[in-house]
C-alpha cells in the first residue's frame, strides 16, 4: 500500500503541476494548476479513500473530520517554530558534509508576483493532496504502531525523494507530518501543520521583499535562514500556539 500510495500522489503531483511545468507562471495556469488540483483531491476523497477503507478496515480509525477552530489555530502558530527549526537542522546537517555557501535572498517585482501566485497552491492546496496520499492512504491501512512507523518513515524518505533539492527538508518535515498523524489519528492534524510551514515561507518573502528584514538563503541544498527578528516572531508564535492547544486540551 505504501508504493502504491506513493505512486498515485506523484502521478496526480505531476498532472497537476503540468500547467507550470514550462516555467513563466501567470494566472491563467495557476488557476488551471489550483482546479486540477482540487479534482485531484475531490477524486482522493470521495473515491479512492472510501475503496481503502473497504479493503482495510483498519484504516477507519483515522478521522477525516476537521478540527475545532482553536485546535487549527494552534497548529498553525506552531508551524513556523518547526520551520525555522528544520531549515537550522538541514544547515547543520549539510555543513557536517561540506561548506555551506548562503546569501541574503533578494526579491525582484517579477519573482515576488510570481511567487505570491504559487503560494496560493502551496499554502491551501498542496498540503491536503500531499497528506491524503503520502500520509492518509499509506499509513491508515496497517493496524500495528511499529509497522506505522516503519511506513511513515518511508513514506518520508519517497516525499524527499519528490522535493529533490530540498531533500533532507522536506524528508524531516514528512516525518513530523506522519508522527503527527499516527498520534493524533487526524490527517487534518498532518494538513494544517503543513499548511501552516509553507504559509510562513510565504509571510517570510513578504518580510524580505517589503524590506523588514533579511534571510540567509541557499539555492542547493534549499535552505532559508532568517534574521533574529523573524526568529523571535516565530518563538512568540509557537509559544501562543502551544498556550491555546493547552488550553483546549484542558
Amino acid at each position: 500500500m505504501p508504493f502504491i500510495s506513493a505512486v498515485y500522489g506523484l502521478a496526480l503531483i505531476y498532472l497537476t503541476a503540468l500547467p507550470i511545468a514550462d516555467g513563466g507562471e501567470s494566472l491563467a495556469k495557476e488557476a488551471l494548476t489550483w482546479f486540477l488540483t482540487l479534482a485531484a483531491i475531490a477524486l482522493t476523497v470521495c473515491v479512492v479513500i472510501p475503496i481503502e477503507r473497504k479493503i482495510y478496515p483498519e484504516s477507519r480509525q483515522f478521522s477525516l473530520k476537521p478540527p475545532t477552530l482553536a485546535v487549527a489555530v494552534g497548529l498553525i502558530l506552531i508551524a513556523p517554530l518547526w520551520l525555522v527549526t528544520q531549515e537550522a537542522v538541514v544547515y547543520g546537517l549539510t555543513s557536517m558534509i561540506h561548506s555551506v555557501q548562503t546569501e541574503l535572498l533578494v526579491y525582484s517585482s517579477e519573482d515576488f508576483r510570481e511567487d505570491m501566485l504559487a503560494s496560493v497552491h502551496a499554502v491551501l492546496l498542496a498540503p491536503v493532496l500531499e497528506e491524503l496520499c503520502y500520509r492518509q492512504l499509506a499509513i491508515s491501512p496497517f493496524r500495528s504502531s511499529k509497522t506505522r512507523i516503519a511506513v511513515c518513515l518511508l513514506m518520508a524518505l519517497l516525499f524527499g525523494i519528490l522535493h529533490v533539492r530540498n531533500f533532507i527538508g522536506a524528508s524531516l518535515a514528512a516525518l513530523l507530518f506522519g508522527l503527527v498523524f499516527i498520534w493524533s489519528r487526524n490527517i487534518w492534524y498532518a494538513i494544517l501543520l503543513h499548511a501552516g510551514s509553507n504559509l510562513t515561507g510565504t509571510l517570510l518573502g513578504i518580510y524580505v521583499y517589503l524590506g523588514l528584514g533579511n534571510i540567509q538563503t541557499c539555492k542547493i541544498p534549499v535552505i532559508y535562514l532568517p534574521d533574529t527578528k523573524a526568529v523571535i516572531a516565530c518563538l512568540v508564535l509557537a509559544i501562543t500556539g502551544g498556550l491555546i492547544l493547552y488550553k483546549k486540551k484542558r
